[in-house]
C-alpha cells in the first residue's frame, strides 16, 4: 500500500502531466531521483480519466517497465491525448476531469480445466483479468466490476474486448488475475 502522501504526489503528477500535454503536446518529463524510493520502484499502472462520470480515457500497461512516478506521468498524458476511442483532451475539460490511478499487483496465472472451473475461481469485485488466446489479448481492471457485476458476463465481455466471440472457449485460453491499488 502506498502512503497517503505518495498517493497525493501521484495524483498531482498525473494532473501536471496532463497540463503539460495541453501546453507542449508531450508527457511531463520528471527527474525520478527527486521522488521517494517507493515511487522509484518499477510498477505497472493504468490511469483512467472520467468527465461527468463518463469514461474519457484509459491507458496503461500490464508489465512494470518504468518507475512508478514515470509510469503514472506517461499514462496520464496518454489517457488524455492518445486513447484512440476519444478525441484528445481540450483545455476546457481539465477542470471537470477525475483521475483514477491503478497500481497493478503481479499477475498470477490461473489453472483451470473448464470454463466453469475458471468462473468459479474468479473473485468478483477483486480480480482484474488478462485473457490471452493466440494473438488475441485483453484485460479488464477490477473497476470494471462496477458495471459488469456477473462473473460470466464479465468474462464474456473480456473475450469480446480481446477480439473473440463472447461464447468462445478453448483449452488453450490463458487467464491471469491481478489486484490493484486504486485511488
Amino acid at each position: 500500500m502506498l502512503s497517503a502522501e505518495n498517493r497525493q504526489t501521484l495524483r498531482e503528477l498525473a494532473y501536471q502531466s496532463i497540463s503539460n500535454g495541453l501546453q507542449t503536446g508531450k508527457a511531463l518529463e520528471i527527474d525520478i531521483t527527486q521522488y521517494p524510493d517507493e515511487l522509484q520502484q518499477k510498477k505497472a499502472t493504468f490511469v483512467t480519466l472520467h468527465r461527468n462520470r463518463e469514461l474519457r480515457g484509459c491507458i496503461g500497461i500490464l508489465k512494470p517497465v518504468r518507475p512508478l512516478a514515470e509510469d503514472v506521468a506517461y499514462n496520464a498524458w496518454a489517457a488524455a491525448f492518445n486513447d484512440s476511442r476519444f478525441m484528445p483532451l481540450a483545455a476546457n475539460e481539465l477542470d471537470d476531469l477525475d483521475v483514477h490511478i491503478s497500481v497493478l499487483g503481479t499477475p498470477e496465472e490461473l489453472e483451470f480445466d473448464s470454463e466453469q472451473d475458471l468462473v468459479n475461481q474468479i473473485r468478483p469485485g477483486v480480480d482484474g483479468l488478462i485473457l490471452e488466446e493466440g494473438f488475441n489479448k485483453g484485460t479488464f481492471l477490477p473497476s470494471v466490476w462496477e458495471s459488469l457485476t456477473d462473473t460470466r458476463e464479465f468474462l464474456n465481455h473480456l473475450k469480446m474486448k480481446a477480439g473473440l466471440p463472447p461464447d468462445y472457449w478453448s483449452d488453450t485460453v490463458k487467464i491471469k488475475r491481478y489486484t490493484v491499488e486504486e485511488f
